[in-house]
């Protein structure tokens, strides 16, 4: 049914696979489009009690796969709106009356940090290299999640340079993650903890998961992910982000990250 992710079930647990390996789990609007999907089927589903959504292959997601095009013509107005949509997709998963849990290994980068965060409960690889775009395409976007759930030292002190990357058992004592275990045991870690939460009824689950996100609701989580929106779409008008990504489609996304680390672009 679904081309860039798998669906499967075992019992009262579904598992969403992210399915573009070749690409390191890039997320394509295809690819976040029936991520949802297949979530709002397991939510659908009165058998299923929780999710997990995993990658395959060696990385969870690299992030946004930028070798697709942009979020959307029309210029800023209509970058804005790109921008908009895919943000409230990512609040779909949070708005969703089933507990969603993230299982991370391999590289959780940029966009994928976002799906990583935006998840109910989020397990990692110790060693999972978990970070920030690594061009400076954009501003604000990603960092939303990691300023609420990390706070604003935290997500300054990794944003503000570009490319930079931390360890799984850092998001996990940073506060954008869970917990870390060493990755010969994420596997059963996590089957484990879905297993106990499979046991609750399907309708105190969602109640729990709508009491606690009210909560951070009252205290501006929606507002706060959504402001990030006008900050990129400003962000992707710049000279400088202009600059990269008229490199990027001249010479390739390979040769421009080689121009930017050599302090090369922009010029």
């Amino acid at each position: 049914m679904y081309q860039t992710v798998g669906y499967e079930t075992e019992g009262r647990v579904a598992t969403v696979t992210l399915r573009r390996p070749e690409k390191l789990n890039a997320i394509s609007f295809e690819l976040q489009t029936e991520l949802l999907a297949a979530l709002e089927e397991a939510a659908a589903d009165p058998g299923i009690h929780v999710a997990v959504v995993q990658g395959e292959g060696r990385a969870f997601s690299t992030g946004y796969d930028i070798t697709v095009g942009g979020t959307g013509g029309g210029g800023v107005t209509g970058d804005r709106a790109g921008l908009e949509r895919i943000m409230r997709n990512w609040l779909r998963i949070w708005d969703l009356p089933l507990p969603v849990v993230a299982k991370v290994h391999g590289y959780c980068l940029a966009g994928g940090t976002q799906l990583a965060g935006i998840c109910d409960v989020t397990f990692a690889a110790e060693d999972t290299k978990v970070g920030t775009p690594q061009l400076p395409l954009g501003a604000g976007y990603v960092a939303s999640i990691w300023v609420w759930m990390c706070g604003p030292k935290r997500a300054k002190e990794l944003f503000f340079p570009t490319g930079d990357m931390i360890t799984g058992a850092d998001a996990a004592e940073w506060g954008l993650f869970n917990h870390a275990v060493p990755a010969d045991q994420l596997d059963r870690v996590v089957a484990e903890y879905v297993a106990k939460v499979a046991r609750t009824p399907k309708e105190i689950l969602a109640l729990q998961k709508q009491s606690a996100n009210r909560i951070q609701e009252i205290q501006g989580f929606r507002e706060a992910l959504l402001q990030a929106v006008e900050i990129d779409a400003i962000a992707h008008a710049s000279p400088a982000v202009r600059e990269i990504n008229a490199y990027i489609r001249e010479h390739g996304l390979h040769a421009a990250l080689k121009a930017f680390n050599d302090g090369e672009l922009p010029a």
